[in-house]
C-alpha cells in the first residue's frame, strides 16, 4: 500500500515557477503543484479556482499568450505542451495517464499507470468542458468544440465536436 500524504495547498507566486515570462497572470484560487516543473511563456493567464499539477517527467510548458479559463484541470504526468496563442475555456480537463492492464482480479487502481504527453499547437482553441485524454494532439488553428472528448489527434485547421471528437468542419 502507498503511504498517503499531502500535497500541501499549491498557492504559488510566479517566482515558484521552473520559468515565467513577463506579463503573466496568476488569478485567486489557482492551485499548481510541481511549481518548478511549470514553464510560463509571456503574458498567460490562468484563470481562477484552476488546478496544474506537474511533474519531474512530466512538465507543463505554456506558450505566449495563451488564456487559460477558470475551473481548468491539467495533470501533466505525461508531458503537456501548449502552443502560442491558445485558448482553453472554461472546466476543460487534460489528462496525460491512465491504469492500463486487463487483470481481472486486480483493483483497476493497483493496475500499471502509463503516460502519453499531450500537446496543442499553436493558435487552437478548447472550447469549455473539454476533455483532452493521454496522447491527445490539437493542430495548429485546430478548434475543439465544448464538451468534446480528444482521445487522438486533430488535424491543423480542422473543427471537432461530441464524444468522440469528429471532424464536423475543416478550413
Amino acid at each position: 500500500m502507498v503511504e498517503l500524504a499531502s500535497l500541501g495547498t499549491g498557492q504559488v507566486g510566479l517566482g515558484d515557477l521552473g520559468e515565467c515570462g513577463p506579463g503573466c497572470v496568476i488569478e485567486a484560487g489557482v492551485r499548481i503543484f510541481g511549481a518548478g516543473y511549470v514553464r510560463l511563456g509571456s503574458d498567460v493567464y490562468l484563470g481562477h479556482d484552476s488546478f496544474f499539477r506537474a511533474y519531474p517527467d512530466g512538465w507543463l510548458e505554456i506558450g505566449n499568450a495563451c488564456w487559460i479559463g477558470p475551473g481548468c484541470v491539467i495533470n501533466s504526468f505525461g508531458g503537456v505542451v501548449v502552443g502560442r496563442r491558445v485558448g482553453i475555456g472554461p472546466g476543460v480537463k487534460i489528462i496525460t495517464s491512465m491504469h492500463q492492464g486487463a487483470d481481472p482480479d486486480k483493483p483497476i487502481i493497483d493496475r500499471p499507470i502509463v503516460a502519453e504527453s499531450v500537446k496543442i499547437a499553436d493558435g487552437a482553441d478548447i472550447g469549455a468542458g473539454a476533455i483532452l485524454l493521454p496522447g491527445a494532439y490539437v493542430g495548429n488553428n485546430a478548434q475543439v468544440g465544448a464538451g468534446a472528448v480528444v482521445t487522438g489527434r486533430v488535424a491543423d485547421n480542422d473543427v471537432v465536436a461530441g464524444v468522440p471528437a469528429r471532424s464536423i468542419s475543416s478550413g
